[in-house]
């Protein structure tokens, strides 16, 4: 069974199902949201496949191994709305509506990578996993070392982030900074859960994924630093009061 292309596809739909809820409890449902969707779907699958070929530059894994790479994905989805809407004219904001639908379609997508890829790095932490044998560039695998079930902690992040955003969007106002916020929260935990991830690391000890982020994350934390100045983020420390 493909598990990791079932729940991809899985993930996918439960994006763009959330999307539509999301934009139709806004009043945002129309056809120019649903053309920035069509851009993300295109541009994240080229993204993936992209940003795979890119570690080889062998041409017939441009097709084979591509679609592994979630960060590729995303830029390339986040790409790809920002083109579909100058190519419609749309100018209204739609990070906000993608932020909570892309949390739960990672949060499902990730289910097919815990199930087929290399979990981490070796652990003697007692809730370390065991995969088959025959789990691809796994060496961990072979020799049945307990791992850190690294896609596992992602899946718990982002259903964790799914639950924070949906609490955030009453609250803040500023459009666009309940999609910044995740983009920072996320960057940040990969960057970190990286460490107990089987990718190879290639200089200072970093994977090609971290050293893929730490720009994005430099960028995105001078952006945290805007908007906190500028109070955009007051709403979420204020307590409600009772009446």
């Amino acid at each position: 069974m493909p598990y990791h292309e079932i729940f991809v596809g899985l993930g996918v739909l439960v994006a763009a199902v959330v999307f539509v809820r999301e934009a139709r409890g806004r009043g945002a449902l129309n056809e120019q949201s649903l053309v920035a969707v069509a851009g993300a779907l295109v541009g994240g699958a080229i993204g993936m496949r992209l940003a795979g070929w890119m570690e080889t530059l062998d041409l017939k894994d441009l097709w084979l191994y591509g679609s592994r790479s979630i960060l590729g994905g995303l830029t390339g989805a986040y790409v790809g709305v920002l083109i579909a809407k100058r190519v419609i004219g749309y100018k209204e904001r739609t990070g906000d509506l993608f932020a909570p639908a892309v949390a739960l379609g990672m949060a499902v997508g990730r289910i097919g990578c815990h199930l087929t890829e290399a979990p981490g790095r070796p652990t003697d932490l007692p809730w370390g996993v065991h995969a088959p044998p025959t789990t691809p560039e796994c060496p961990g695998c072979l020799t049945g070392e307990a791992m850190h079930p690294s896609f596992v902690y992602e899946i718990i992040f982002q259903l964790a982030a799914f639950v924070a955003l949906r609490w955030a969007r009453e609250r803040m106002t500023q459009p666009g900074e309940l999609f910044t916020l995740y983009l920072a929260g996320y960057a940040a935990f990969r960057f970190l859960v990286e460490f107990t991830r089987a990718n190879e690391t290639v200089w200072l000890d970093l994977t090609r994924p971290q050293w893929f982020l730490l720009p994005g994350l430099v960028l995105l934390g001078v952006r945290l630093a805007y908007g906190w100045r500028r109070g955009y983020y007051d709403a979420l420390f204020e307590r409600k009061v009772m009446t």
